[in-house]
């Protein structure tokens, strides 16, 4: 196959799945196309949806009626009905086994789902200009997954006809955005033989050209729904009779952001999503804190949370309302191995496209690839982060967000190269 030839190929389904993102746990069409891909490829063994999750692990699963929605969505966009059946109640993802003899395990996590956020119409907005952007209305990929996943799928052509001994493990992740889904992953046993992980971001804020072979700084996280209760009252009748959850929601807000800075680390917190109340003269009864901390050190995202647990329950009290505490999503702190940051560092300088390899560099994020990276390390194994740049006009997240598609074929040859180095080393 030619090189333009390999990228045309990317660049199409990369441009496909970008056109139907889909938010944690709502990957059914993109489950169904990957598979589609993966069947076409050979591979040896195929796991798909509760086969390659820890069901009791999964977090911000979203209600029947979301789930239903985007489900026959899918199906009316040409998801297929068989796999649509064994995603039922938004068990997404696959994980894609190729088996070539005697070697270590080498595995790769990509993850694969959209953003709810609307993407933009700007007439400089290549997707919008070039017919690919996104048909679901309030979801894109702002963050590249829909890169990642096509980069995984090249990975496995690339491996099925190389010269690689040993056994490949691509592993396709739901639920990244919401920190929700690596857990259910890294505790469904598919890691127990795992030798030498991989994972991959592209962007990073670093251009086409760039390679970060190994990621480090990634903030423990941890996300949090408050939901407050109090009582209604008529707001000019009987103002005392009302016990206000929109005013315990704003003590809260207030003192959240005055928990002290812990002296051995960085820490975040953050009220991003915050309502309550439903009319002008109700003293209102409902209110609610959607939020995070984050910590350097898992500790450090221990010390926010355990300050923000009493913080949302002082100002409950203060108020006479109750509030009731879950847990949305959460990830630990990681670090990249140094053998694996060498080997990814030394193919870098060789890979066509790759112009300025970087040994490692912070993220200053969060991601819950963390989680399968503790679990291969804490299993004897050994992990590591990479970033492979992508020119993109708006940051992550945004609605502008896009990618340069040369960064495909870049992070294809790079980790399919690396990971046959890994194999034939074993570090």
């Amino acid at each position: 196959m030619s090189q333009q030839t390999h990228r045309d190929r990317l660049v199409e389904l990369r441009r496909e799945l970008h056109q139907y993102p889909e938010p944690a746990w709502r990957e059914f069409y993109t489950t169904s196309r990957i598979v589609d891909e993966l069947e076409t490829i050979g591979v040896d063994e195929l796991y798909v949806g509760p086969e390659v999750l820890a069901e009791e692990e999964r977090m911000s699963v979203p209600d029947d009626d979301e789930l239903g929605r985007w489900y026959e969505q899918a199906r009316q966009e040409g998801a297929r009905e068989d796999i649509l059946e064994r995603l039922e109640g938004g068990r997404t993802g696959a994980i894609a086994v190729i088996e070539r003899g005697e070697g270590p395990t080498v595995a790769l996590r990509v993850d694969i789902d959209g953003l709810l956020r609307e993407e933009s119409i700007d007439d400089d907005h290549v997707p919008a200009t070039e017919g690919f952007r996104s048909e679901h209305a309030g979801a894109m990929h702002a963050c590249g997954h829909d890169a990642h996943a096509t980069i995984g799928i090249g990975v496995l052509e690339a491996i099925k006809d190389s010269d690689f001994e040993g056994t490949l493990k691509v592993l396709f992740q739901p639920g990244e955005e919401m920190v929700a889904g690596g857990k259910p992953m890294a505790k469904s046993g598919h890691l127990d033989d795992v030798d030498y992980l991989l994972a991959v971001h592209i962007g990073l804020d670093h251009p086409t050209g760039e390679v970060v072979a190994g990621v480090d700084g990634f903030l423990a996280v941890s996300h949090f729904l408050a939901e407050f209760t109090g009582e209604p009252a008529h707001a000019g009748g009987k103002p005392n009779a009302g016990e206000n959850a929109v005013q315990a929601m704003a003590t809260a807000i207030q003192n959240l952001y005055a928990i002290p800075r812990h002296e051995d680390g960085a820490t975040r917190i953050n009220a991003g999503d915050v309502g309550g109340g439903s009319a002008t003269n109700i003293i209102p009864e409902q209110a609610y804190i959607e939020g995070e901390v984050r910590g350097e050190t898992t500790h450090l995202k221990d010390y926010m949370q355990e300050r923000a647990d009493r913080v949302l329950e002082s100002a409950a009290a203060m108020h006479g309302c109750s509030v009731e505490q879950s847990k949305e999503g959460e990830a630990p702190s990681a670090e990249s191995d140094e053998g694996l940051v060498e080997i990814v560092h030394d193919v870098s300088t060789d890979t066509r496209g790759v112009e300025n390899p970087i040994r490692r560099d912070s993220l200053g994020g969060s991601e819950d690839a963390t989680y399968l990276m503790q679990e291969v390390q804490q299993n004897g194994g050994l992990a590591a982060y990479v970033g492979v740049g992508t020119d993109h006009p708006g940051g992550h997240h945004t609605s502008t967000f896009d990618v340069d598609e040369d960064s495909l074929p870049i992070a294809v040859d790079l980790l399919s190269s690396s990971i046959r180095e890994i194999a034939s080393k074993r570090p």
